[in-house]
């Protein structure tokens, strides 16, 4: 019975709103040439909102009868019209409302001081428009870090980007984010990306900064160093260098070594010179969390990572990429593609249940790879699976862009062939030449939904994985 009556009064309030009578002040929004006149009561907003009641405390009703009026230029019209409506009412509708629109909700009432509406929109954007802050990640992450009352959004956006770094790194945005925030991502313990990539990506951000500048360090001058080396001097200090392998530190550290602390280089230079030297974690770890039975050190891979097992993992129980795993697997190393290529295959993998194959393709950055829920056979004849699926990365950094494509044609699902693994009729078809050895592959849609790959790839290795539910 407490709360029978609420909405009765909720549109009694409103109506007083609408009301052009009783009203005993103006508020205008906007900008030119945005600009709108709200009439509003004093009384409400000063117990409404916080904010309000400072500017009004200074703006106390006039004995002469005049309307006392204050002026927020900062807000747009069409943002304080919901805000203004929510104050009266206690109702707020996002039926028309886009993510950008939720967002600037989110901050004017926060400005506000509505308390008990900014915990509100965190929880509605994460619960209901969890594809809109993934398709707006950058954006969403920089406001929620620009302002320490969004603690729900910053938490997610964490869990978010420790998962799938990519997200921002690979963002459009990403040379635009603030110093601070990148330096918050790459402090962040549970980033589930290689030291050497992030470096790269403080490169890459550093030298957005100064597009004068050539990406080719041979040809800078001193000042160039100097230039580079102040706009990352506060990101440096968190790269942990020490969990480099040598031939990271010679490959992508040495041709910037002008940048570095001079003391800092000479430790990693006496570090990595050392014959017998290995990434020893003298920094802080980076932790990976939940999924402890799929991470890079149970990968025992040279071309996929965490990302992609995770995204892998997914298809196999048939979620979207967006679910949250069901299953944990661990990718135990069956076979890798070397000098044994006609028999090695055949050797080590027939007779193993569940197989993945992972190829990697020669002069691009793009893998492939097909799901085999059953066994491999040396047998020269088809097998019929309803659950296998063939894939593609176009970028082996990244697991946004992917094709999936399940099989269509189940009594061609998978080739026993002589060789390679062979998905479809030619769908994915791994062969090697029997007078020179050479791994070839064909791709050609047939009994799959969707051609994974363009004309002609070229292949260079392959590994074959047996994934195994933790």
């Amino acid at each position: 019975m407490t709360n029978k009556f609420l909405p009765k009064l909720s549109q009694n309030l409103l109506e007083i709103l609408d009301d052009e009578e009783y009203y005993d002040i103006t508020i205008e929004v906007g900008n030119d040439p945005n600009v709108k006149v709200f009439r509003a009561h004093m009384v409400i907003l000063n117990y409404r909102s916080p904010y309000l009641r400072r500017i009004l405390s200074t703006n106390k009703k006039k004995n002469d009868g005049t309307l006392t009026s204050i002026k927020l230029p900062n807000i747009l019209p069409e943002t304080f019209h919901i805000i203004l409506r929510y104050i009266y009412g206690g109702k707020i509708s996002f039926e028309e409302c886009d993510i950008s629109d939720i967002i600037k909700i989110l901050i004017t009432a926060n400005e506000l001081g509505l308390q008990e509406l900014t915990p509100f929109l965190e929880t509605f954007l994460i619960k209901s428009r969890k594809d809109s802050i993934e398709q707006n990640f950058d954006l969403i992450y920089q406001i929620s870090f620009e302002n320490d009352s969004f603690l729900e959004l910053q938490k997610y956006c964490n869990e978010l980007i420790s998962k799938e770094p990519n997200k921002i790194f690979n963002s459009p945005r990403f040379s635009s984010i603030p110093e601070k925030l990148l330096v918050t991502i790459i402090q962040n313990d549970k980033l589930q990306m290689s030291e050497v990539q992030i470096w790269e990506h403080v490169i890459k951000w550093g030298l957005a900064q100064n597009p004068e500048l050539s990406s080719d360090p041979k040809s800078y001058s001193k000042e160039d160093f100097n230039t580079l080396k102040n706009t990352l001097q506060q990101c440096i200090p968190f790269v942990r260098f020490h969990d480099l392998t040598s031939k990271e530190f010679s490959n992508n550290i040495l041709p910037y070594k002008k940048i570095l602390p001079k003391e800092l280089y000479e430790n990693l230079l006496k570090d990595f010179l050392d014959n017998n030297y290995k990434p020893i974690k003298k920094s802080k770890p980076r932790i990976i969390e939940e999924i402890k039975e799929i991470n890079p050190k149970n990968i025992d891979s040279r071309i996929i990572t965490f990302q992609h097992a995770e995204l892998i993992s997914k298809w196999i129980d048939k979620l979207e990429i967006t679910d949250k795993i069901r299953n944990h697997y661990e990718f135990k190393l069956l076979y890798r593609s070397g000098f044994d290529a006609p028999k090695g295959f055949h050797k080590f993998c027939d007779n193993q249940p569940g197989t993945v194959t992972i190829v990697k393709l020669k002069g691009s950055n793009e893998i492939l790879g097909g799901y085999n829920p059953i066994e491999w056979k040396s047998e020269g004849c088809y097998s019929v699976t309803k659950d296998s699926f063939i894939f593609s990365f176009k970028n082996i950094d990244s697991i946004e862009n992917h094709i999936l494509s399940r099989v269509k044609d189940e009594t061609k699902a998978l080739y026993n062939g002589n060789y390679g693994p062979s998905f479809g009729y030619c769908d994915l078809r791994i062969y090697c030449s029997e007078y020179t050895d050479k791994l070839g592959i064909y791709c050609k849609k047939i009994s799959y939904e969707e051609p994974i790959t363009g004309a002609n790839p070229v292949i260079e290795k392959y590994e074959v994985f047996r994934i195994v539910k933790a």
